[in-house]
């Protein structure tokens, strides 16, 4: 598999009614591979896995597949709290074709989910699965962070290739980037991260605010990769109007309106959790313009 490096969207799952809108779907990634994106991470966070049934990831992965062209890498989210039962996803994700899966840190047992137990999780996974593994850190949602030393004694692992650190913590990245080898990559989660995890080394990042800046944020990691710091820090300062005022007021369904603006297709979120209206919306355009992405 080659390198994953640049910027990936984690891929938003529309629904209409009660389902999974796979035409939407498929239409906002024919949009996106328009653009300079790396690939895409789907079933993680933004995609709303945790709301999904087995069946509608099977459906998203299939549709994914069939539209994404194969210079972009597919990255299947596939963690749960069962090293069992991740294994079997993983395995499922690899046979609908993912080039790697993202996969969560086991948290429901947040007190015997220990630094060992994710060691003992993430070995036995690498060890049984036919695609790459990528480690997904994501402290504020699941209450447990992946400790530096602990990633860097995954990353030992040949089939371990990288990690997406969503703790947003620019000091815990470095320290990964200086104890891992240059094969793994080092992923940032949270836009406002990603200029300053260029700087110290890392390999680009998975950007829920990429859904709605794309062609912005390729160019900011391209801006950084060519030395042009100063450029990249204007695109990026200007990104961060997007950032507090879309996914930092209204999360995920603040996300799904501003594609809906775009032209894409956002829709709903799937109860309990909430959708943007009215002065929301008008909160949601402003931030867009502001930014320059309306």
């Amino acid at each position: 598999m080659r390198e994953i490096t640049g910027v990936y969207i984690p891929v938003p799952t529309p629904f209409r009614g009660e389902a999974v809108a796979l035409d939407g779907f498929r239409a906002n990634l024919r949009r996106w591979n328009e653009t300079g994106l790396g690939g895409y991470a789907l079933l993680g966070s933004t995609g709303e896995f945790p709301m999904l049934t087995e069946a509608e990831r099977d459906a998203v992965l299939v549709a994914a597949r069939e539209v994404i062209p194969r210079d972009k890498l597919m990255i299947a989210g596939t963690g749960t709290n069962s090293t069992l039962v991740t294994i079997q996803q993983t395995r499922r994700a690899a046979e609908i074709g993912a080039d790697a899966a993202i996969v969560i840190t086991p948290h429901y047992f947040t007190k015997g989910f220990t630094q060992a137990a994710q060691i003992r999780h993430y070995l036995a996974l690498a060890e049984a699965s036919p695609i790459p593994v990528v480690l997904y850190n994501f402290p504020l949602n699941t209450g447990i962070n992946l400790e530096a030393d602990t990633v860097a004694r995954l990353a030992e692992h040949p089939n371990i290739c990288g990690i997406k650190d969503s703790s947003g913590n620019i000091p815990q990245a470095a320290q990964i980037i200086h104890l891992t080898p240059k094969t793994f990559h080092v992923l940032v989660g949270a836009a406002a991260a990603l200029l300053p995890s260029l700087a110290i080394g890392s390999s680009g990042g998975i950007l829920a605010l990429a859904n709605i800046a794309a062609r912005e944020f390729c160019e900011v990691y391209a801006q950084a990769r060519r030395g042009q710091w100063e450029e990249a820090k204007a695109i990026a300062a200007r990104m961060m109007l997007a950032d507090r005022g879309v996914p930092g007021r209204h999360g995920i369904g603040g996300l799904k309106a501003g594609l809906d603006l775009q032209g894409f297709y956002g829709g709903p979120c799937r109860a309990p959790l909430g959708t943007p209206d009215g002065d929301a919306i008008e909160d949601i355009k402003e931030a867009l313009v502001s930014a320059g992405l309306l």
